[in-house]
């Protein structure tokens, strides 16, 4: 209740602290926190060093050299905060990677706020207003209160009333806890139990360091490196996910994505992969087209200073080897280097006057040939199942990839390759395999989502899912920088669970 000086009154017999807020001191009941009354603070800091405090509602601007150091003196001024209030005080930093949720100690130790810690701060409402005046949002910024100076709101406000401000309560930064146990939570939810970036995780421990993204690495950098947080969940699970891919193998490996039908999304499929990998793994990635006759591999990548394919490599074998020694320079003339991704790219035949055919053999020699100066070949297949290369494709598999995207016809098309090729013999090339279900518009089939990871994820491995993006749609070269991070996030998945079959 508040008393008629206008400060907040505490029931008799109640352990009191003050809490200092940017008006006075508001009365702290400690171990009630239904009673605790805690300053709303929220900070920016921007770019060229500037940035602004608001204390239950009054600014305080900030003017440094960089980013780091507005950043630390906004730590520091809210740690003295809390020095005052002898309790860690939480904060909502917005700085040029994002809005952070975060809890400053006296001391300048850093953690991430839960609700509980925001709720505290949150407004409360006052049964007797002091007249105090808004400030202006638009309006010139107050000039920076130095440290350990209390700001005055207004010339009308009571004495040491305590100060509040309308609007709704803070958003809660993704992650945050929630109550209960884990066991509770996981015995009352489902949706908790392990999954498989889980087990992924466990697999390849991420690396430990400084955090390098979230309100971790913010931390970091407002504090000048002072305080390391530990890499959060989605970093951890990130950095486990690149240690899959970056693994050591011990020899090349063959991945084989397959769907006989068109416009399954396995060119793109291709790509993608091949990118991650040569991102991830430093180079030594090779996509290649294995299509009988004319595939669009080719027309997806980025066109080099040539426009020779498998065929004419396949023609200039005997050439190369008849010298007794072939270099990975050798093959430059015939590749197309994706120089941004670091993979290479080996297109089929696009000479429209063509009548010749790529068959098992030719596939062989390509294959023997390619192994020797790739660690990773990511092949995209035709639509004929029956045909020679796609067989002798499948038959060098380290890794199958069935793609579909989440469309009824193209998903009865990769059931039924699948039936296939557990039908002659390759019941275990198909329970490793891989699926990966591509969402071809924004809006989700949620029925027939569920039919397809239900039926899929009986026949295969794992089942990966990435979703729709604009930047995919033209059907011209794709460019892994210009999709968005959703998306490549997705494809890091993806390519993870690929490699961790290798």
């Amino acid at each position: 209740m508040t008393g008629k000086n206008g400060n907040v009154a505490t029931e008799p017999g109640a352990t009191t602290g003050a809490v200092p807020t940017a008006t006075g001191s508001v009365t702290a009941v400690d171990g009630d926190d239904a009673l605790l009354r805690l300053p709303q603070i929220t900070a920016e800091v921007r770019e060229d060093g500037t940035g602004e405090i608001s204390v239950d509602g009054v600014r305080e601007t900030i003017a440094m050299a960089d980013l780091a150091q507005a950043g630390a003196a906004v730590t520091g001024r809210i740690a003295a905060l809390a020095a005052d209030a002898g309790r860690a005080l939480p904060v909502e930093v917005r700085d040029p990677d994002g809005l952070w949720a975060l809890l400053i100690h006296p001391d300048g130790r850093v953690d991430e706020a839960d609700e509980r810690d925001l709720a505290l701060s949150a407004p409360v409402p006052v049964v007797e207003p002091a007249a105090w005046s808004t400030p202006d949002p638009v309006s010139t910024p107050t000039p920076l209160v130095p440290s350990g100076a209390t700001p005055v709101v207004g010339d009308d406000a009571a004495p040491g009333a305590p100060a509040t401000t309308s609007g709704p309560v803070p958003a809660v930064a993704a992650g945050a806890a929630t109550s209960g146990t884990r066991a509770e939570r996981r015995a009352s939810d489902p949706a908790t139990l392990p999954t498989l970036d889980d087990l992924l995780a466990a697999r390849h421990p991420g690396h430990e360091g400084p955090a390098e993204q979230g309100w971790q690495r913010t931390v970091r950098r407002l504090t000048f490196g002072a305080v390391k947080p530990r890499p959060g969940a989605a970093e951890r699970t990130r950095r486990s996910q690149v240690e899959a891919i970056r693994r050591t193998f011990d020899g090349p490996r063959t991945v084989v994505v397959v769907n006989p039908k068109g416009g399954a999304h396995k060119t793109t499929a291709t790509m993608l992969l091949a990118s991650t990998f040569g991102l991830a793994r430093g180079g030594y990635t090779l996509a290649w087209d294995n299509n009988e006759t004319r595939g669009t591999l080719g027309w997806r990548s980025s066109h080099g200073d040539h426009t020779r394919t498998a065929v004419d490599l396949l023609h200039s074998l005997p050439d190369l080897t008849q010298r007794g020694t072939l270099r990975i320079g050798d093959l430059d003339q015939f590749v197309r280097t994706q120089q941004d991704e670091q993979f290479d790219v080996l297109a089929s035949d696009e000479n429209a006057a063509s009548i010749e055919s790529v068959d098992a053999a030719s596939y062989r020699a390509l294959h023997d040939v390619l192994t020797q100066f790739y660690r990773v070949l990511v092949v995209d297949t035709g639509n004929n199942m029956r045909a020679s290369n796609w067989q002798a494709a499948v038959r060098s598999a380290d890794q199958l990839v069935v793609v579909s995207t989440l469309r009824e016809d193209t998903a009865q098309s990769a059931a039924w390759a699948l039936d296939a090729l557990r039908a002659t013999g390759q019941e275990e090339l198909v329970r490793q395999a891989v699926t990966i279900l591509s969402f071809p518009e924004p809006k989700v089939d949620k029925d027939l989502r569920q039919r397809l990871r239900s039926h899929f994820g009986a026949l295969t491995r794992a089942v990966v899912e990435v979703p729709h993006d604009k930047a995919l749609v033209s059907g011209g070269p794709i460019d892994h920088a210009s999709l968005r991070p959703a998306t490549r996030d997705a494809w890091l998945r993806a390519t993870a669970v690929v490699a961790d079959g290798l």
